[in-house]
């Protein structure tokens, strides 16, 4: 009876926490299955994977050709890892001895994803954004790669991200900084290219804890993507 109503409580959580998600992000949750594998999966273990589709109006598209030159780029912060790196973050954990983990890790481990949805959809109605970019598997650079036009570069100024506890935490582990932009979203869990002339107005649609600032700018030059300055630890 225990282990029923255990079980129960679980997916009550799960559950709970994937409407508060949705909620969040303004979309409905329209379906769904639950398999049972015992040969795969061990007690207590189980496997959650989900996708979003949504759709947009061909007037309310981010293309390319929207983004110029001496637009501004701004950092969103991000929550902490977000949903990137774990596997990273495990093999740390497992090659440190008798190690066992601290509160402030516990907290940071398991902090949910940032949803920014509805701020970027307001920007993108007011016409407040020119392009933007979700930072997740890639990192910064990847990601914002993606979204500017081939004849035009991103400058970004490294010494200007405004890194979290939980990623010096990690860089502290003989992790390179490539590899730190790479893996993790280093405290920029969202990015935002618009007219400079916006900025106020953008800020203004933010939270207190995730105002955006500048990290760099788009410019013109060979390469399409220029860096300077470095990450501060």
């Amino acid at each position: 009876m225990f282990n029923l109503v255990f079980k129960i409580k679980k997916l009550k959580t799960i559950l709970d926490s994937i409407a508060n998600g949705c909620k969040e992000a303004g979309c409905a949750l329209v379906g769904g299955e639950t398999a049972e594998m015992p040969d795969t999966y061990g007690k207590n273990k189980f496997d959650l994977a989900g996708f979003a589709v949504g759709a947009v109006d061909k007037k309310d598209l981010l293309t390319k050709d929207k983004i110029k030159k001496n637009d501004i780029i701004l950092a969103v912060p991000s929550s902490g890892l977000h949903a990137n790196g774990f596997s990273l973050v495990r093999y740390i954990i497992k090659k440190k001895k008798n190690f066992k983990l601290s509160p402030f890790l516990k907290k940071n481990l398991l902090t949910p994803t940032k949803i920014y949805v509805k701020e970027v959809n307001e920007l993108n109605k007011k016409k407040l954004i020119n392009g933007c970019a979700h930072i997740t598997g890639g990192g910064l650079m990847s990601n914002l790669r993606r979204v500017v036009p081939d004849e035009l570069t991103l400058s970004i100024d490294l010494s200007k991200i405004k890194i979290q506890p939980i990623f010096k935490w990690l860089k502290k582990n003989n992790i390179t900084d490539s590899e730190m932009l790479k893996t993790f979203n280093c405290g920029v869990g969202f990015c935002l290219i618009a007219n400079k002339k916006n900025i106020n107005k953008i800020k203004r649609k933010f939270h207190k804890n995730y105002q955006p600032y500048p990290i760099g700018f788009i410019s013109k030059s060979s390469s399409k993507m220029k860096t300077s300055g470095a990450l501060k630890w």
